[in-house]
């Protein structure tokens, strides 16, 4: 049976957050012609200048999300850090809330899901789950995460030693075994309503040493055939078993005896996808709207190797933002410059990304690494 199309305003898709996922999303609801609005507490969100309403209030205040989504047929987050009481008695009047409020519970939370990881039998790092800062520490190293609130390498932290420890803030946190990491992979699955899936194929994550941010991802990842497959697996069942509409990005490690466990999932657009926006037939972000508006999903089918790179703020530098040394980049075929409409820069902010595409994948990834030290952004101050 065919579906109901939503084309032509029809439907009024409102987002949770106005960052530069919401921004991206835009870019493919715009071709659609569907009526979007945005929350976001930032007097010029990125997402703010494309939507067709945004609202200045906070996606973390009961009453805020509620007085914004009542005007809305179906909702979507670009970020998990949302009131989902709100979301929840949204649902029950009728608003459609995708990704479910129960599926962000289990992701907002590390703690909640790890143990959910545990209870569904998918492969992950031994952890413990505490309450707030243990008197006791297992040995050294491991790794700490705060429950909640981390992201973009915050409130992650690999600990060595009793200084380490004694710099860590006490809240609610898991501490998971260190695992010996040989790779770092991410696969982005989505489920649309009518239970269909689709997952991108692997892709390979080079990170920041010290700021723990991704640095570099790149498509196809270097995996023999049977990880790839066990990888993609993986996402598909925890697709079927939070049974999301949407989008799930889903962080891996391949580890030096070659098992392959789950380190994290987000339930939203991700930056390991960015690249699909040129690389392959469907984004990331297209997908993302075709499955939360139940359309038939795209082919997710990789048209070229691809490298992007995140471009972020120069470390000293604290203001108005200033780019610099972008005409090579510019210059070079198969080479897409993305700037998110922030107007002050910090170090180690996420400002845009650099996506390069070639039939040769070491071409594309020395593209974006020489692309990515040439393109400053600092500030004018």
């Amino acid at each position: 049976m065919d579906r109901e199309v939503p084309f032509s305003g029809k439907v009024k898709l409102g987002i949770l957050g106005g960052g530069q996922l919401g921004k991206m999303i835009i870019d493919e609801v715009m071709r659609y012609d569907i009526y979007i609005g945005v929350i976001d507490p930032s007097d010029h969100p990125p997402a703010g200048t494309y939507a067709n309403q945004t609202v200045k209030g906070s996606f973390r205040n009961y009453d805020e999300v509620m007085a914004f989504g009542k005007d809305y047929d179906v909702l979507t987050i670009e970020i998990e850090d949302v009131n989902t009481d709100a979301l929840r008695d949204l649902e029950a009047q009728g608003v459609r809330v995708y990704p479910q409020p129960a599926v962000i519970d289990i992701f907002r939370d590390k703690c909640v899901q790890k143990q959910f990881y545990a209870d569904c039998d998918i492969p992950t790092s031994d952890f413990t789950n505490y309450t707030s800062k243990p008197d006791s520490i297992p040995h050294f190293p491991f790794v700490w995460k705060a429950a909640t609130g981390g992201y973009d390498g915050k409130g992650v932290q690999v600990v060595k030693n009793q200084k380490d420890w004694g710099a860590v803030p006490n809240q609610p946190c898991v501490i998971e075994q260190l695992v010996s990491i040989h790779k770092e992979i991410g696969v982005i699955v989505h489920r649309n309503a009518a239970g269909e899936i689709a997952t991108f194929a692997p892709v390979e994550m080079e990170f920041h040493p010290t700021a723990n941010l991704v640095e570099l991802v790149f498509a196809p990842a270097d995996l023999p055939e049977n990880l790839a497959q066990k990888c993609e697996a993986i996402a598909q069942k925890l697709a079927e078993k939070t049974e999301i509409v949407g989008t799930l990005a889903v962080e891996l490690f391949i580890d030096a005896a070659g098992n392959v466990l789950v380190n994290e999932c987000a339930p939203r657009v991700h930056n390991s996808g960015h690249l699909s926006i040129e690389a392959c037939y469907t984004s990331q972000f297209e997908q993302h709207v075709r499955a939360i508006l139940n359309m038939p999903l795209g082919d997710t089918t990789l048209i070229l190797p691809a490298a992007m790179g995140n471009v972020v703020g120069e470390e000293g530098y604290t203001g108005l933002v200033k780019y610099n040394g972008a005409d090579d980049l510019l210059q070079t075929r198969g080479t897409y410059l993305h700037l998110y409409g922030k107007t002050e820069t910090r170090p180690f902010r996420k400002m845009g990304h650099i996506t390069c595409i070639d039939p040769d994948l070491d071409v594309a990834r020395e593209n974006v690494r020489n692309f990515r030290r040439n393109f400053k952004i600092t500030s004018t101050s």
